[in-house]
């Protein structure tokens, strides 16, 4: 049983962050008897897969640390532009794999949180939520890919690809030619995926992703300073 749940984890079934279902629906889901389950619990709670926090359940550990907010890591994102840079070289290859297997692999409900994510970041109008609708949509491709290897190395990255995120919105958004072009890549990205696309998806998400760098470096040899903003998670 322990490794039905393990395999639900890899398959993008519960994401690190997810709670897992409770006893009874496990034991349903499963035909196996509540000694069985808290068994498989206990054994993936030991190998720390999962935790149980008090009152509310069991949830799924994320298998990768994240780097700290004032590890070196993050201070040399903040410290030094190319950091930025290499970040972005990062999430073109990972990002553009995960829309090529979002497509070939999603499932209905997965398009329908992928529609869902996308629908409410294009209709998003209030600027200081746009990053979290944009970084919301790329999650759920991610989620969609069923890599258990690609989703918990992104989501190791998740304070990372937030500042990223927010760096370009922050910088870029409120610029008319980025701003459209922008749109015009999500909503490629969006459609190779819900028309089953691969090699779109795969393409229009790394030009979207090198777009912004691109376009973060040319105001840069402007003379302009990157702002570095933060964005909630």
């Amino acid at each position: 049983m322990a490794y039905q749940v393990e395999q639900m984890i890899l398959d993008g079934a519960l994401a690190p962050g997810d709670k897992i279902p409770s006893e009874r629906q496990l034991m349903a889901r499963l035909q196996v008897s509540r000694s069985i389950v808290r068994e498989a619990l206990k054994a993936l709670q030991g190998r720390g897969l999962i935790e149980t926090r008090h009152g509310q359940g069991s949830f799924v550990r994320d298998t990768l640390a994240e780097p700290e907010n004032d590890g070196p890591l993050m201070q040399l994102f903040f410290d030094h532009t190319r950091t930025l840079y290499d970040l972005y070289e990062v999430r073109e290859t990972l990002e553009g794999q995960a829309a090529s297997l979002a497509a070939e692999r999603g499932t209905d409900q997965d398009l329908y949180w992928i529609t869902k994510a996308f629908n409410a970041m294009v209709e998003e109008e209030d600027a200081s939520k746009m990053a979290e609708r944009d970084h919301a949509f790329h999650k759920a491709i991610v989620e969609a890919s069923h890599n258990g290897v690609l989703m918990h190395t992104l989501s190791s990255l998740k304070g990372l690809v937030l500042y990223s995120v927010a760096a370009s919105v922050t910088n870029l958004s409120h610029r008319d030619s980025f701003k459209q072009q922008m749109d015009k890549h999500h909503r490629q990205i969006y459609q190779a995926i819900i028309k089953r696309q691969p090699q779109k998806a795969q393409k229009a998400a790394m030009a979207h992703v090198r777009h912004v760098r691109d376009s973060l470096k040319a105001i840069e040899r402007q003379g302009e300073v990157i702002i570095r903003a933060e964005l909630s998670q």
